[in-house]
């Protein structure tokens, strides 16, 4: 999906790159205080390369956005051999209802027959990323390295993995 450097096994993202995941993924989970505790939330979205938006019913997630709570929002996927996680933070707030009608038109309908008769909007302050590309651990001492070659279409884990020294 992206390239790394030779034996590199994480990656981290552009905002170029971590906006292109965004866009091509419609789900992730919206994390916020609370009433004293952190909640979160499975959620799914649409990104117009400015904003994220989903739709709630009334509850903590509407009242966040009321409130115009900070919160964080991770988004992610996981294929064979490599995996990626972007994170955005900022504030949510209710759409004003002029702006219905655009978020309707980006397709963000929710998954489930259930009613989520509110619009919120996600402003982006902040958005990271990481790709990964999934190997073995390695332990500390061990003679037998992860390697990674930009050249080669799979990563390289140790052979034979040592079952006593494997992480727990």
């Amino acid at each position: 999906m992206f390239e790394h450097q030779k034996d590199q096994p994480v990656l981290k993202l552009t905002r170029q790159q971590a906006e292109l995941l965004l866009r091509n993924t419609r789900h992730g989970r919206l994390a916020f205080l609370s009433e004293g505790q952190v909640e979160i939330f499975p959620v799914n979205y649409v990104f117009d390369e400015k904003k994220l938006y989903f739709r709630t019913a009334p509850g903590s997630k509407l009242i966040a956005a009321e409130a115009r709570s900070m919160v964080a929002f991770e988004t992610d996927g996981i294929l064979p051999d490599e995996g990626w996680s972007v994170v955005v933070r900022g504030k949510i707030s209710p759409v004003a209802e002029e702006e219905i009608d655009y978020v309707r038109g980006l397709g963000l309908a929710p998954w489930i027959p259930t009613f989520k008769d509110f619009f919120v909007a996600l402003s982006i302050e902040e958005i990271t990323g990481r790709h990964f590309i999934f190997a073995r651990q390695p332990e500390r001492g061990d003679e037998r390295t992860f390697t990674y070659d930009p050249q080669r279409t799979t990563s390289t884990p140790p052979e034979d993995p040592d079952p006593t020294k494997l992480s727990r």
